[in-house]
């Protein structure tokens, strides 16, 4: 989706949408109310339904724009045929002796990814909801439970019934839960190139560095000039300190 028809391109099995397309009441509210990347998160499961309803799929699956597959998603919409919702695990590590702030950051961040879900027209309610969840509050605010769009997630497969977790590894697989992953066991449908894989990956000696380096290519077809900055990275080290420090104190007291 783009918020401008002046950035529509043509591009072949490619069909743009743009924000004005939006016109449901909670959409409305989610337009006056959030700016930037909050707009963008909080309007996923309005879009989805959009392309549910109005352009009348059967089954839509949503990917955040720094996702690349490897193989075919043929058997997510495979198993869309017995399901309503599709989500993935974060799969952060959980062990309570050695690996207590990942452990932590599954209740922080989110059990789940949400930068891919997959819906059918069943899940209707599910994503009414959803957006609604948004419409209230988007924040980073774990004292309060809360991360933006993607902690209510959680609360999906309570709520709600025929919502399926692809537990299989090579689905979303990202520099957070790569530490187990053994390629020749596992292999790879999609990965999220997300800062931290981006940082973790691009290390020669890394396992899984031929996938970063795929990825560049890709990249590089239509963006010959595209170079990984580390600068980027950086931001999101601070911020993990930060997170890290603020976890360290909250376990002391």
């Amino acid at each position: 989706m783009v918020t401008d028809a002046t950035e529509e391109k043509q591009h072949e099995n490619i069909h743009f949408h743009f924000l004005s397309d939006l016109v449901s009441p909670t959409a409305q509210q989610l337009k006056k109310k959030y700016k930037g990347d909050k707009l963008r998160w909080s309007l996923k499961s309005i879009y989805v339904q959009f392309l549910l309803e109005t352009e009348n799929y059967d089954a839509v699956i949503y990917v955040d724009n720094d996702i690349y597959f490897f193989s075919s998603p043929d058997f997510l919409f495979q198993k869309l045929q017995q399901s309503d919702f599709l989500l993935t695990p974060h799969f952060y590590r959980a062990n309570p002796q050695k690996n207590q702030n990942w452990l932590e950051a599954n209740f922080r961040v989110g059990l789940y990814n949400a930068g891919f879900f997959g819906a059918t027209k069943a899940a209707q309610p599910l994503l009414d909801w959803w957006a609604k969840c948004c419409l209230y509050e988007m924040k980073k605010s774990y004292w309060r439970g809360l991360h933006d769009d993607q902690k209510y997630l959680d609360l999906a497969p309570i709520i709600f019934d025929n919502v399926l977790i692809i537990k299989y590894k090579g689905c979303n697989l990202a520099g957070w839960n790569d530490e187990n992953f053994v390629k020749e066991e596992q292999p790879i449908v999609f990965v999220h190139f997300a800062a931290l894989t981006m940082e973790r990956w691009r290390q020669t000696l890394h396992p899984l560095h031929d996938f970063y380096e795929e990825y560049l290519q890709a990249l590089r077809h239509y963006r010959p000039e595209f170079q990984w900055k580390k600068k980027r990275f950086s931001v999101l080290y601070w911020r993990n300190v930060i997170y890290y420090l603020r976890w360290k104190f909250f376990t002391s007291i």
